[in-house]
């Protein structure tokens, strides 16, 4: 006898259908799977075997055939084990494959018959009720995740016994559908935060318009202090990019027993020894690495020059794209990365330049720590500010410091405008406006031009930095409430752009 099953697979951050095929057929006794797989998925066969005597249902001495469609697809994970199981059972007439009609079965099994979880059930859930899927066989560890997908019906099942007895009519899933709470921004306040004036200006224009954020300064300036602190004045997620962040948080784990979405901003901060492939991802089953994981949040690289020039290089494709590919030979993978980019460094290893009073380091030392960082990276770097050495007036003062809530409602109002202006547009903050359409959106008077003709020539600008500072001056005149950018606003911008030459070129 012949059945199919229908389950899914992980492909990029969403889900792609699977259709699990048994056949039972007379012939010499033997076991087997086709269709493109991976070792884990080829050692299934062994579980479900054993699995189903330890539940007593034994494998008849048949020629048994199992296939998982498309063939084109290379199929890796752990989730086959149940379907391949089910797809069996119907083959020989134990359940009735009548009741497998729009439903999606996934499930990893132990060899005493108990059904363990499985990652990505969020994506994979999506895409199934997008495909017309109404009824999910999943491991009752995965319902609260799946739960989070208003308008399907969940069997939650921890044993292959319980499979058995819902498909028999005998089972019944009880549950709560889960229900987003209040949000809930971080603990940590820019009140905190004392002195530090421009380097508060500067995290504010970055939230503002989403334009990346380098600060340099000498160690306990305050520095990793102040972009801990960024996303408590980021706007809060609208659901759909809640539902983009946890399918992110699924696909890597983080959302098992979870009954909420992702309510706060990712906040993803890597130890300055990570690989490529963490930053990056990938790995022999393509994984998110960290740049996927901040997506819709910071990404912040504490003692920029201490990381790999190798690793850090790989940030300059997905800072221009959104995006990041990885290429296997099973096939090639997207992944979201939009990101705020946020760095700290200190000007030199003491941590003390350009005061060199009490700046220890040979020029060569200096010149050789802060060429690890490239001038193609330091472009894409549109505002650069430097924490000054704190003094006891700054940490004793009493006057109090402006909050996070107060700084995120002029940042809410600033990309309100921003969604206003580009509401027709494929883009949504002034970082993201396109070099064809600079001139529209960032229009310049007579004085303007002239002030930035002087400026370019001064200050030896790329093309690349010109235009990002056009855009960081289309913000800051957005957080003034003007129209027209004018040298004021113009002065400000290339006060962030031209910091970088003092340490690179000084």
């Amino acid at each position: 006898m012949y059945s199919t099953v229908t389950t899914a697979i992980l492909h990029g951050i969403d889900g792609m259908i699977v259709q699990a095929e048994a056949d039972v057929s007379d012939g010499l006794p033997v076991f087997e799977m086709v269709g493109f797989l991976a070792a884990e998925v080829k050692e299934s066969k062994n579980r479900v075997r054993t699995a189903l005597r330890n539940c007593g249902h034994k494998l008849p001495a048949r020629r048994i055939t199992v296939n998982l469609s498309p063939a084109s697809v290379k199929k890796s994970g752990n989730g086959f084990d149940l379907p391949i199981t089910v797809a069996i059972m119907a083959a020989m007439g134990i359940i009735d494959d009548a009741k497998l009609k729009n439903t999606l079965v996934i499930g990893e099994l132990g060899l005493s018959g108990s059904i363990l979880p499985v990652d990505g059930i969020l994506p994979i859930v999506l895409k199934a009720y997008e495909s017309g899927i109404e009824v999910f066989v999943i491991p009752k560890e995965n319902q609260s995740e799946a739960l989070l997908v208003e308008g399907i019906k969940v069997v939650a099942v921890a044993t292959l016994m319980d499979v058995y007895n819902y498909f028999q009519g005998d089972f019944h899933t009880d549950y709560e559908r889960a229900v987003c709470l209040e949000e809930v921004y971080p603990q940590l306040d820019f009140s905190d935060v004392h002195g530090q004036t421009m380097a508060k200006r500067a995290c504010e224009i970055a939230v503002s318009g989403m334009h990346n954020l380098l600060m340099i300064g000498p160690a306990g300036a305050g520095k990793t202090m102040l972009a801990k602190r960024i996303p408590g004045i980021l706007p809060p997620m609208n659901r759909p990019e809640r539902m983009e962040v946890s399918k992110i948080y699924s696909i890597c784990g983080q959302m098992h027993k979870v009954d909420h979405l992702v309510k706060e901003r990712p906040f993803r901060a890597p130890h300055h020894t990570i690989s490529a492939q963490g930053l990056a991802g990938g790995g022999a089953v393509p994984k998110p690495g960290e740049v996927t994981m901040a997506h819709r949040g910071v990404l912040f690289l504490d003692e920029l020059p201490e990381f790999d020039r190798n690793t850090i290089e790989l940030l300059r494709q997905p800072l221009e794209d959104k995006q990041i590919v990885l290429s296997r030979a099973s096939g090639s993978y997207t992944y979201p990365a939009d990101f705020l980019l946020v760095c700290a460094m200190n000007p030199c290893k003491c941590g003390f330049y350009p005061d060199m009073e009490k700046c220890r380091c040979t020029k060569t030392s200096i010149r050789n720590y802060l060429s690890k960082i490239s001038q193609p990276l330091l472009d894409r770097m549109d505002l650069c500010v430097e924490a000054k050495q704190m003094t006891y007036q700054d940490l004793t003062q009493k006057q109090r410091e402006e909050s996070s809530a107060q700084i995120r409602e002029r940042v809410c109002a600033v990309q309100q405008v921003q969604q206003e202006r580009f509401e027709n547009e494929t883009w949504y903050f002034n970082s993201q406006i396109p070099v064809g359409r600079l001139e529209e959106y960032c229009e310049l008077g007579a004085k303007e031009k002239q002030y930035m003709e002087r400026m370019f020539e001064k200050l030896d600008l790329s093309a690349r930095a010109y235009h990002k500072l056009l855009k960081v001056a289309r913000t800051i005149a957005d957080l003034d409430q003007s129209k027209a950018i004018t040298v004021r606003h113009l002065t400000e911008a290339v006060c962030f752009r031209s910091l970088d030459k003092k340490y690179w070129e000084g």
